[in-house]
């Protein structure tokens, strides 16, 4: 408790600041609601033109409608870097405001070219910018203001403004698509999130130099934590930044695969079920929200109890068991059962979100947090590269007409990435 009261206030304020950032930024999470609404129904050709409200639109095939969240995943990615580089220099209101404007004009960009380029252009590459300089920002902003023994925490609930966002953008945005188009939906989005994350910006706000914080380290901690803040160029020198980056894309993959299908899992599965069940049927958005709550309850919890027993074996736990989920999807879709849709989707959120929590606590664990801006930029490009695997997917579906051979390659993929941390140790 004492180590609580000597944290300042404005730490708390930097926190709530790069949760709000993130609850804008988060709108990738959504993307199975316009995935939706841009896929063809069945015996319709994609590239046929749309009706009202979507006049102008041409409907795409399920490859061509995640290309938009794949492009948009990959230069998120690739920005962290320069935008990890920006905030260790100049500080995260810069970064920031310049996410809220990226963001703002890729959704308005691709809201009015209705076009599979627009979505590319606008959403992929002008959004992926804004949320790669945004997340760049706000979490290690925030860390920099605690020590090692709430690192943890701290970096899970930053983040779990990211994953939770999709809580309330997943309805916001069915109700806009269904009531008013897509392009209304991107380019009232679009404007609404530029002002928010252009003013929370302004909230993130650097430790004053001197700034010592309180480290009491826990026990299963000490091992793995460094004492030395290496530069980029140093990380990059050693085996375990690689490791790293696999580890990323092996448990990210899992959760971005069901991330873009999740609107889509629950149609099939309530068609499935006898009788069929209307509500979940008219109401396809809910396992996305709903996966937004596991997703941030994952990247605080998993936070909280890897400060006790430690990253690695946190990742091990919430791989394992996301891994024995992912694999029963196909025959729960099958059986027609939405509560247990809902159990083993949310547990991959939880393990997904647990991820996004672990990786940048891991980084600042092996190579300190003096440059954990570029650092985790570095090690992000991990989360960037595991996007090939919900890409994967679209083409499995287009070509098999089922993803089921996409959620047994994505299991088979995270119980190698577990095996493999075993063997990760922090540099000497």
């Amino acid at each position: 408790m004492g180590s609580m009261a000597r944290v300042p206030a404005k730490a708390w304020l930097v926190t709530a600041a790069g949760m709000t950032v993130n609850l804008c930024l988060g709108i990738l999470y959504a993307w199975s609601v316009w995935k939706a609404g841009l896929l063809a129904p069945e015996k319709v050709e994609p590239g046929t033109a749309m009706g009202e409200p979507n006049v102008g639109w041409n409907y795409l095939s399920d490859a061509e409608a995640t290309w938009a969240y794949a492009t948009c995943g990959l230069t998120f990615a690739v920005v962290m870097i320069p935008g990890g580089r920006l905030q260790d220099r100049f500080g995260p209101r810069i970064g920031a405001t310049l996410a809220g404007l990226f963001l703002g004009l890729g959704c308005v960009v691709a809201g009015l070219m209705q076009s599979y380029l627009g979505l590319i252009l606008g959403f992929g590459v002008l959004g992926g910018i804004g949320m790669g300089l945004g997340y760049a920002a706000a979490t290690p902003a925030a860390v920099k203001w605690f020590g090692p023994h709430k690192r943890g925490l701290i970096v899970g609930l930053v983040v779990a403004g990211y994953g939770a966002a999709a809580v309330y953008i997943s309805p916001l945005g069915e109700a806009l698509v269904t009531n008013s188009g897509l392009t209304a939906s991107f380019v009232t989005l679009g404007i609404l999130f530029a002002v928010v994350v252009v003013i929370a910006g302004q909230f993130l706000i650097m430790p004053p130099t001197g700034y010592v914080a309180t480290s009491i380290p826990r026990a299963a901690d000490r091992p793995a934590i460094t004492g030395v803040d290496r530069s980029p160029n140093e990380v990059l020198s050693t085996w375990q930044f690689y490791a790293l980056v696999g580890l990323f894309i092996g448990s990210a993959q899992a959760g971005l695969l069901v991330i873009t299908n999740a609107k889509g899992l629950q149609k099939e599965t309530a068609g499935n079920a006898q009788g069929a069940a209307e509500f979940f049927l008219r109401n396809a958005w809910l396992l996305a929200s709903f996966g937004g709550i596991a997703n941030a309850l994952g990247r605080v919890g998993t936070g909280f109890y890897s400060d006790a027993v430690g990253r690695m074996n946190a990742y091990t736990l919430n791989g394992l068991i996301s891994a024995a989920c992912i694999a029963t999807i196909p025959f729960v879709v099958a059986s027609g059962s939405v509560p247990l849709l809902f159990l083993v989707v949310g547990v991959v959120f939880w393990q997904y979100g647990g991820t996004l929590a672990l990786m940048p606590a891991i980084t600042a664990d092996y190579f300190g947090s003096k440059n954990l801006g570029m650092n985790y930029g570095l090690v992000f490009l991990g989360w960037g590269i595991a996007f090939f695997v919900p890409q994967a997917g679209g083409y499995i579906k287009d070509l098999t007409h089922s993803m089921n051979g996409a959620f047994f390659l994505s299991a088979g993929l995270l119980v190698a990435a577990v095996i493999g941390c075993r063997f990760v140790r922090r540099p000497t």
